[in-house]
């Protein structure tokens, strides 16, 4: 999967470096700020920690 992607991005390598590191950026922001939140209410409550254990 990686070498798929690596292969279709343009450019010499240093430019594929950089789309690569923003390509991580993009998914890891997108993961934090809107697939996350809209998941965690959704989840189970921890029996370990207890059901208050992030603020809402």
């Amino acid at each position: 999967m990686y070498g798929w992607i690596w292969q279709r991005l343009p450019g010499g390598l240093v430019l594929r470096v950089l789309q690569a590191l923003l390509l991580v950026a993009l998914v890891s922001a997108l993961l934090l700020f809107v697939v996350f939140p809209w998941l965690e209410p959704r989840l189970p409550d921890n029996p370990l920690t207890g059901p208050a254990t992030v603020s809402r």
